[in-house]
Parts: structure tokens; sequence; C-alpha cells
């Protein structure tokens, strides 16, 4: 096919797949003492000075009360996403409590000291709000979307989820039932289970192994007693970032954060990224399944979110979809889904997807076009045309202020600097051909694969030869 990249239809994964991203699982005052005296004049707090880049003079960082906050002042609308993120993701759990998060944070949606179960749910009907909670192998996510003028309200009910969840026996057996179910449930979606199985295997002995929602086991175990510990001892203001992305001042900000979050415990945790993965050789596991297809995920090991190889495997694994795409879908019509995704963690995985009725041939044709990304280099040409494609996609992925607030997540926590975020596009543009070229030799390897299907349909050592 030559050295050109393939593109348009064919960039299935032109943007990545950012495993990093925190996505919602699902939407979802006291009265003043009478005084006595004369209250003393308040003593005005102190800000934090605050770091902005001479490219985004719309997006700082400062701390309030012992917090990160990142907030970009956006005036094009009046929607305010909050995202807090509390840090350490499966590295804060172990195989007994994998879930202990994510199923106690749902369970705060049941009622909160502050706010009743019935309470909370009529408060925020009539906000038209949402607060939803995600997971991923580096944090967990309690974030809300609402407008400028619900956001006060929304946030406080935000605040006291996090701080004061009732967390009562009734209400925790109800959300743990609804996780247990959902996990037997991915065993019925061969996608599904192939992710599971996929992860497991590439990441065996590591953290990223464990799952951040749980497992039917984990999850069946943990008790209502655990929850509450794991609340007194975890849930501190060391663990915490907020990033916020909407038309809100830093003077409301700082206000919101001061008078909740900001009196939490603060703890000891300090953020790093993970240790990195062992070097592991190739290896597959079988799911055996009667479908009418047959499904294969593999992943290999990619270089860490700082390094100068990052961009370079980004847009490797860009134009091994688009040929990926072109042979096997297009030329062979052995599939309707096939690609190359990259994954965005701390440190990042490359891979290889397919679903086909032969993979014993997809497999091959796999090999063969790795070896031609190894072997050659795309055209000056190709390369532009492929970077333009991604800026178009970036843009469009980060088009909402959710997703804005994401991208300077993982600028600020994978890269150290939420400033990053705005190089991307520089980024991509300094890559090279021969860039790429050697991010498919240096990594493409020692691929360890999930397949979910029929056994007889795929030979073993096709999978060890990668």
């Amino acid at each position: 096919m030559g050295y050109g990249v393939v593109l348009a239809a064919m960039m299935v994964c032109a943007a990545g797949t950012l495993a990093g991203q925190a996505a919602a699982k699902k939407p979802v005052a006291k009265a003043p003492a009478k005084a006595t005296a004369k209250a003393a004049p308040a003593k005005p707090v102190e800000l934090s000075p605050a770091i902005t880049s001479p490219t985004d003079t719309l997006t700082s960082k400062f701390v309030v009360a012992g917090i990160p906050v990142i907030l970009r002042r956006v005036t094009a609308n009046n929607v305010v996403a909050a995202n807090l993120y509390l840090l350490g993701g499966t590295r804060q759990l172990t195989a007994a409590n994998q879930g202990i998060e994510t199923l106690l944070l749902e369970a705060s949606e049941r009622g909160t000291a502050k706010y009743p179960r019935d309470v909370l749910r009529t408060k925020m009907a009539r906000l038209g709000s949402a607060i939803g909670v995600g997971a991923n192998a580096d944090w967990t996510t309690i974030s809300l979307r609402a407008t400028t003028t619900g956001l006060d309200s929304t946030w406080a009910i935000l605040a006291d989820r996090v701080m004061a969840p009732r967390l009562d026996p009734a209400d925790v057996e109800l959300i743990r039932e609804q996780f247990v179910t959902a996990t037997r449930q991915r065993k019925d979606s061969p996608d599904a289970l192939l992710d599971y199985l996929a992860d497991s295997i590439a990441f065996s002995g590591h953290p990223y192994a464990l799952e951040p929602t749980g497992t039917e086991a984990s999850l069946t175990a943990i008790t209502t007693a655990d929850l509450k510990a794991y609340h007194a001892s975890q849930f501190a203001k060391s663990r915490m970032m907020l990033v916020v992305v909407g038309n809100v001042s830093r003077t409301k900000v700082e206000k919101l954060v001061r008078e909740t979050l900001g009196r939490m415990p603060t703890g000891s945790y300090a953020w790093t990224l993970p240790d990195p993965p062992a070097e592991l050789p190739g290896a597959y596991v079988v799911e055996k399944r009667e479908l009418p297809t047959n499904y294969l995920q593999g992943y290999f090991h990619g270089p860490k979110a700082t390094s100068p190889d990052y961009p370079a495997l980004r847009l490797a694994c860009a134009v091994l979809s688009g040929r990926l795409f072109a042979e096997v879908r297009g030329r062979r019509n052995l599939t309707y889904s096939v690609n190359a995704p990259f994954v965005e963690r701390a440190f990042s995985l490359g891979g290889l997807y397919v679903t086909t009725t032969q993979p014993d041939e997809v497999l091959a044709i796999m090999q063969q076009q790795i070896t031609s990304l190894r072997e050659g280099t795309i055209t000056n040409d190709g390369l532009e045309r492929l970077v333009q494609q991604f800026i178009v996609t970036y843009f469009l992925d980060n088009e909402t202020n959710a997703d804005q607030a994401n991208m300077l997540a993982r600028a600020e926590l994978y890269q150290g600097d939420f400033r990053r975020a705005a190089q991307f596009v520089d980024e991509l543009r300094a890559v090279t051909p021969a860039q790429i070229q050697q991010a498919a030799r240096t990594y493409m390897s020692n691929v360890r694969w999930a397949y979910v299907g029929d056994p007889s349909k795929v030979t073993p050592a096709r999978m060890l030869r990668f």
C-alpha cells in the first residue's frame, strides 16, 4: 500500500483512547446563630499566587486550603464543569477491596449528613444539574455539571457527598447489588469481557491490573463498616485536585472550596507517577464463547507520559490503525471493526483490536503491517495530513467544558504541568517520520492478548509471534 497514511474514516483511533479520562458513570445550611455582640471584622484570607500560561491566559492554577485548583474561565456559555479528582486510583486498592471508592461515592447519592436521600434528589431535579462518579487506573472522579446560577447549590451537594455520606446499610446494599449485577453483565458483553481480560493480562502483577470498579468477589465482601473506615482514612485534602471550567471567577471557586472541602483533614498523601510495569513477554488468555464472531485485543507497553516517544507512539498507532482498516476491512472484508488503540495513562499502552471470523488470517496481516511500519517510513506529506486530522479530532474532542477539564487534569498529573495541554498540537507537529518508525521498533512487541470466541479458530503460536 506504500507508506502514505490512510485518513478520514480509516482514522479510527486518530485521537487515541483516553482511558485516563474520568467519565461519569451516571448523571447524577445552618441558620446563623443570633448575635449577642458585634462581631469583629473578618480577617481577609490571603490568596495563593496563581500560576498562568503565557499562551493560555484564561487558565490558572492556585491552592485553596491545601487543595490544588486549576481554573479555566470560559465565558462562551453558562455551563460550569467541576471535576474533583481523588488521586491514587488502583494504587489505593488491594485485590480484596477493589471497587470500594466508587461504591462509597455512588452510595453517597442515597443521602448525606445535610441532605437526606429524598431532599437530595428533589434538589438535583429542580436544579437540572448532574453529579457523576467515574474511576480509572490513576484516580476516581466525582464531577458536577451545572449552570452558573445552580453552581452554589450543586457544589454544596457534591461537597457533602464527599465530606459526610450517610452510608446507611440498606442503601449500601442496594448500590452494591447494582454494582455486582453490572459486573456479572460484563461477562455477557464480549467487548466488555475482552477489555477486562486484556487489561488484566497486560498489567499482570501491577496495580493497573486491579479493577477500579471492583469484581464480584470484592464487591460482595465489602461491608458498610469497611466503607466508613475507608472514608475516615482515605478521604483527605492531600488526595484531592479540583479542575473547574466555566464562567466562574476565582473568588467564587475559592469561597466554595474553603467553606466545604477545605475543612477536611489534610492527610499525608503525595501524588507521584506509578512505577513502570514489568517488562513481560508475549502471552495470551482465551475465554471460550459461542459467538457469531471472535474478539481479539492485544496490548503492548508504551512510554511514560513525560517521554518524547509518547506523541510518536500515538501517531504510530494512528498510522497502524489506518493501514489495518484499509487492509483488513477495506481490501479483504474480514471484519467490521479493526483498529490500533492508543491508551493514555501515566504509562501508555498501544494495542491491536479486531472482531472477525478469521482471527488467524487477521493476525498474520497485523504482523505484516507492524513489520512494514518498522522497516519503512511514512512520507512527510502523509504525516502532515495525519497530524492535521489529529488536530481537528483533538479540538472536536475537547469542545465541552467537561472535556477541557479532563484534558487539563491529564496534563497536570501525567506531565507535571497543566500548561502542557496547550502544547499538544506543537508536540504532534514536531514528530518526524523517523520517530514514528523508531516508536514502532521500540514498543510494538511482546503483545499480550485476550481472545473471546471459538478457541479452535485461533492458533496460540500466532499470538506469541508478536
